[in-house]
């Protein structure tokens, strides 16, 4: 087994990355799959939706840049397997494990900004979780900078969640091209799949948008497609994913699709 780690992306906001992140994770898991979702947005949207509040938690994300013997000297294997095994959590009931966010993620360009090899980081400390997972779930940040370079160096595969409207259409023209950029650093060129989320039928624009979606990019474009569902906030309330809290709902069935699709490419 080794893990197919999928970076979460989209430099636009709202646009339903931790949703995805989380309820693709679920749906994995219902799969018979082994997920580990990570939060590495310093917002700490998906941490918040699972209840590890900022703050309150004693190892997240952070130490995996931040620790002392990566600071000094390359960690080996082994000390990157401790570091996780500290800051990943199985919370109940979900299907998958959970890495957690710290807002100190957002200081991580000043303290990162003489360290040799620190868009490296990352992948080079999930070498050790490959044979323990089928998929990483990567939940980005939106702007750019060293965490979301980070997790398209990390990431063998790139889900870009776009909201059926015009802005949100920017925001994947943004994060394409600083794709093409880092491609030309990469050993293997990073592919990605956008997927339309918040979609309703019966407003024009967002169909005008899914058309000129199929339209644009008919082969890097999701077959499934992620209507509006009020679940999706009463899920959030209750601190857990759509699945558990509206199983026979339209939104949890749509991420049941998608991991569907998404087990049957990679």
């Amino acid at each position: 087994m080794t893990a197919k780690v999928f970076g979460i992306a989209n430099q636009k906001g709202g646009v339903g990355k931790t949703t995805t992140a989380l309820s693709l994770a679920a749906a994995l898991g219902e799969k018979g799959r082994k997920v580990l979702v990570m939060d590495l947005d310093p917002h700490c949207c998906a941490s918040v939706h699972l209840r590890y509040y900022p703050g309150t938690v004693s190892h997240t994300v952070y130490d995996i840049f931040m620790n002392e013997e990566a600071l000094a000297d390359t960690p080996s294997l082994p000390d990157y397997a401790q570091l996780w095994n500290r800051i990943i959590n199985t919370p109940e009931d979900l299907g998958f494990d959970f890495a957690p966010a710290a807002v100190q993620l957002a200081d991580l360009d000043g303290d990162l900004k003489n360290r040799p090899g620190k868009g490296n980081i990352l992948n080079q400390s999930l070498e050790c979780l490959r044979d323990r997972y089928d998929y990483i779930l990567l939940d980005c940040p939106p702007h750019l900078g060293i965490l979301l370079v980070n997790a398209l160096v990390a990431a063998d595969m790139l889900i870009v969640p776009i909201q059926t409207d015009f802005l949100a259409v920017h925001g994947l023209k943004l994060l394409i091209d600083t794709v093409k950029i880092l491609n030309k650093a990469l050993p293997e060129p990073l592919d990605f799949r956008a997927l339309p989320t918040m979609y309703d039928k019966r407003a024009k624009a967002c169909t005008k948008v899914l058309d000129l979606l199929n339209n644009k990019m008919s082969d890097r474009l999701f077959e499934t497609i992620i209507g509006m569902d009020t679940k999706f906030r009463e899920a959030s309330a209750m601190g857990t994913v759509i699945s558990k809290a509206a199983p026979t709902s339209r939104g949890a069935q749509a991420y049941k699709a998608l991991a569907e699709e998404i087990c049957t490419l990679w």
